[in-house]
C-alpha cells in the first residue's frame, strides 16, 4: 500500500490514479461530483469491494467530501449555508443506520490545548444535548425529541487511556444507536486545510494521517454504527514543498512547454522523494497555517450547526 499521508478518500483516489496512470474508474470505487454553488462543491466516493479497499487503503463504505472556498473570510450567512449543506448530507447518511428516534452519541476527538487538534472538543461545547432532559425532566421536552449526548474523551497523552477504551465503557452504559465522531485530519493539499469536510460511515482511526495511529473507532470495535466527520487541519512539510515544486514547474513550463523532463516531474508523484530530502534525523514536520485559530472557529460553527440540524 502507498504512503498516502492523507485521511481523505478523494485524495487517496486521485493519488492512486496518478501513480498508476489510470484515466478510467478504479475497480471497486465509484464517485460523483456536485456543485452546490460557486463556493461549495461535493464529491461522493463509494468503495464497493476489496479491490477498492486495497487500492486506496480505506474500508468499504461511503465517503462524502464537501469543499468550501474562502472559509477564512466567511461571513455568518456563508457559515450557516455551509452548515446546512453538511446537515443535508449527514441526515441522509444517518438515516441509513438508525431511525429518527435512535439515540445518538456525539464524540469530539482531539486535544483542546493544541489548536489544530482542538476541533472535536470545541464542537462538543456547541452540541445541543437532550439526554439528561429526557431522562430527568421529560415533561419539559417536546414530543419526538431525539436523545443526544456528547463527550470529549481527551487524548491518550493526557488521560493514559485509549479513546476506544473510554468509548466502549460509555457505549455499554448508555446504548446509543449511532455514534458521530468529529476529528481533525491530515491532507495532501494545502488548499484543503480547514476548507474541506469529510463524512464517512466507516468509523475512524485517530492519528492515521500523521503516522500516529491509535485504536480504531468503528462499528467493528464498538458494536454501534459510527459516522465520522473530519476536517484537515495539517499537512506534512513534504506535501507543502511538493505543492510548491508543482507551482515552480508550472511557471517554468509557461516558457518551456516542450521540456520533457519538467513534464515528467509534474506528472509523477514526488511525495516520497521530497519527504526523503526534507527529513532531518528523526524529525518530520507537520504544518498548519497561521490563521488556524480563525479557521477552527469557523469550522467548529459549521460542524456544530450541521450536527444540531441533522439530529
Amino acid at each position: 500500500m502507498y504512503n498516502f499521508r492523507t485521511d481523505l478518500a478523494t485524495e487517496r483516489k486521485d493519488i492512486y490514479q496518478k501513480i498508476q496512470k489510470i484515466e478510467d474508474k478504479i475497480d471497486g470505487i465509484e464517485s460523483e461530483k456536485e456543485d452546490i454553488n460557486e463556493k461549495i462543491k461535493i464529491e461522493r466516493v463509494k468503495i464497493t469491494n476489496e479491490n477498492g479497499e486495497k487500492a486506496i487503503g480505506k474500508p468499504m463504505g461511503t465517503y462524502i467530501t464537501i469543499d468550501i472556498k474562502n472559509l477564512k473570510i466567511a461571513q455568518e450567512e456563508e457559515i450557516n449555508n455551509s452548515g446546512e449543506v453538511l446537515a443535508n448530507e449527514l441526515r441522509e447518511i444517518i438515516s441509513k443506520h438508525t431511525d429518527k428516534d435512535g439515540e445518538i452519541l456525539v464524540v469530539g476527538l482531539g486535544n483542546i490545548y493544541v489548536t489544530p487538534d482542538a476541533l472535536g472538543p470545541k464542537v462538543i461545547n456547541e452540541i445541543e444535548v437532550t439526554r439528561h432532559f429526557i431522562n430527568y425532566t421529560p415533561q419539559y421536552v417536546k414530543e419526538g425529541t431525539r436523545m443526544v449526548s456528547a463527550i470529549a474523551p481527551g487524548v491518550l497523552g493526557t488521560t493514559g487511556i485509549e479513546t476506544a477504551e473510554i468509548l466502549k465503557g460509555v457505549v455499554e452504559n448508555i446504548n446509543p444507536k449511532l455514534i458521530i465522531v468529529i476529528d481533525a485530519l491530515a491532507s495532501r493539499s494545502i488548499d484543503r486545510i480547514s476548507s474541506t469536510i469529510q463524512i464517512s460511515d466507516t468509523g475512524i482511526v485517530p492519528g492515521a494521517g500523521v503516522g500516529n495511529t491509535r485504536a480504531e473507532i468503528s462499528e467493528r470495535t464498538l458494536g454501534v454504527p459510527v459516522v465520522a466527520i473530519g476536517i484537515p487541519t495539517v499537512v506534512e512539510l513534504a506535501t507543502l514543498v511538493s505543492d510548491g515544486i508543482d507551482i515552480f514547474i508550472n511557471k517554468l513550463q509557461e516558457k518551456a512547454e516542450s521540456n520533457t523532463e519538467l513534464n515528467r516531474l509534474k506528472e509523477e508523484d514526488k511525495y516520497e522523494e521530497v519527504k526523503e530530502a526534507l527529513n532531518v534525523g528523526e524529525y518530520n514536520m507537520i504544518v498548519t497555517p497561521k490563521e488556524i485559530d480563525d479557521l477552527i472557529e469557523n469550522m467548529k460553527d459549521i460542524v456544530a450547526l450541521g450536527i444540531n440540524s441533522a439530529v
